[in-house]
């Protein structure tokens, strides 16, 4: 098993229940999430930068 910092852009969604099930969705695309938080949000172009942790199992 192996862990990863990574960043992600997320378009802004109506509702924050909307936002967390994208947010998640698109981090499980590099991996299962451990942890993660939206540190920056950009108003106007409707944008909020995730960062996370995932892990993926290495091929051995």
């Amino acid at each position: 098993m192996t862990t990863h910092f990574i960043t992600a852009e997320i378009d802004l969604q109506e509702t924050p229940t909307e936002l967390q099930q994208v947010i998640e969705a698109e981090l499980r695309k590099q991996g299962e999430p451990l942890r993660w938080a939206i540190t920056a949000v950009d108003a106007d172009k409707e944008k909020a930068t995730v960062e996370a942790v995932v892990t993926t199992v290495s091929a051995e």
